[in-house]
């Protein structure tokens, strides 16, 4: 018989905060699936309506899918977070949008009918698990010039987008992550961001390795408010001589956990559970690996084309921050200013950081709470490029839009 699809809603999303990658990190003692495991009790603690045996499937992401990363993490965070053994759970891997993944695919499984809440969500430590550990490239990727070799480092790829792009300068670049740093001071200052983080307790240790206590995470640690011009322009260019991308333009290496509440409407409703956004359409699409900042344009262009809409329908705008010169491609493309008052309102991974595969469910948290502040905007994207030439775009509709704008 004929199925008709459901509409999908985003009823929750929780965060732990980001900490710096490394010994000095914030996270240095503390497990991957530990992170995890937090953003998915608080999800539960925050939504008591939901019977944690209605979960259909819990969807986590990891880049590096090894040690504290892997054993199939969405069944054994699930396992460990208490629910019933009934609940199902699998790993998902898109390197950064790992979690934006996690939730289109579960989203998919509920339009269909095979779920009616899920579990979506990411994680990525990267002081314990840097990037490429245990990867080995297929050296015909190199060999047969299927890829040039620069884009097996991504703030290679940065500096070949400034080179496509020269109008892409570092000043425009610096100018942009000022604002990222700006942006999110207000937002914790207008207490924005803390309502989506759950609380992390940690075990510090001195630089000789000696315990020294007991802590407890509240706040994203990669943050540097106060960053002027003068001093990202002192900073070194790591990745080519005299080049553009440095630490103060760039995300950092970041460990931190992400976790969503994905349900079909109508099941939402049934249960009482808060409905923050409404998912209009997705895409995923492919560029040249070398330059892989540049996928969210494509795919941007794929998730506007299904539903009916242009760019000019798009109230609000959460772009990962990978590197500032790859949110600058994007913005170019649509004709938008660099400062453009839609675009990452409460700052970006230039300040929070971006922990690999967690970094979607981050954007997606953000934006709800901007759909709850701002009635007159019907839709929003979230938005990102992904390692090895990919981009991901998810648009959503406002449910508490008032018909007062677009």
């Amino acid at each position: 018989m004929p199925r008709t699809a459901r509409d999908v809603v985003f009823v929750d999303g929780v965060r732990t905060p980001f900490g710096k990658a490394g010994p000095k990190g914030i996270y240095h003692e503390t497990r991957a699936d530990d992170l995890v495991i937090k953003c998915i009790r608080e999800l539960l603690r925050r939504n008591p309506g939901l019977d944690p045996a209605r979960i259909d499937e819990v969807a986590v992401a990891a880049t590096t899918q090894i040690g504290d990363q892997g054993l199939t993490l969405g069944r054994t965070a699930a396992i460990l977070s208490g629910l019933p053994t009934t609940v199902p759970g699998y790993s998902i891997d898109r390197m950064c949008a790992g979690a934006m993944t996690a939730v289109t695919t579960t989203a998919g499984g509920i339009a269909f009918g095979a779920y009616d809440v899920a579990l979506a969500g990411g994680v990525e430590h990267m002081g314990r698990h840097p990037m490429g550990e245990g990867v080995d490239p297929n050296p015909r990727f190199v060999s047969e010039k299927l890829v040039d070799e620069s884009a097996m480092f991504m703030g290679m790829t940065a500096e070949n987008l400034h080179d496509r792009f020269p109008q892409l300068t570092k000043a425009r670049a610096d100018e942009y992550a000022v604002r990222s740093q700006e942006k999110a001071a207000k937002a914790y200052a207008n207490g924005k961001i803390q309502q989506d983080l759950v609380p992390v307790a940690i075990r510090r240790t001195s630089p000789e390795g000696g315990e020294t206590g007991w802590g407890l995470a509240t706040a994203d640690e990669p943050m540097r408010p106060g960053t002027t011009l003068e001093q990202l322009a002192g900073l070194k260019t790591p990745f080519r001589p005299h080049g553009r991308v440095t630490a103060g333009n760039a995300a950092g290496l970041n460990d931190g956990a992400t976790a969503s509440l994905i349900a079909a409407e109508d099941t939402a409703r049934e249960l009482g559970l808060p409905v923050k956004m409404r998912l209009v359409s997705y895409a995923f699409a492919g560029v040249e690996p070398e330059v892989m900042g540049i996928g969210p344009i494509p795919a941007t262009e794929k998730a506007l084309a299904r539903a009916g809409l242009t760019i000019d329908d798009i109230g609000l705008i959460e772009v990962n921050e990978a590197f500032a010169v790859q949110v600058l491609s994007l913005l170019d493309h649509y004709g938008i200013a660099d400062d453009d008052p839609r675009v990452n309102q409460y700052g970006g991974a230039i300040a929070f950081g971006h922990p690999l595969a967690s970094s979607g469910v981050r954007l997606m948290t953000q934006l709800a709470r901007q759909f709850e502040d701002q009635p007159d905007v019907r839709y929003g994207i979230t938005t990102m490029c992904v390692g090895f030439g990919m981009g991901g775009t998810v648009i959503w509709e406002n449910p508490n839009f008032d018909g007062s704008g677009k």
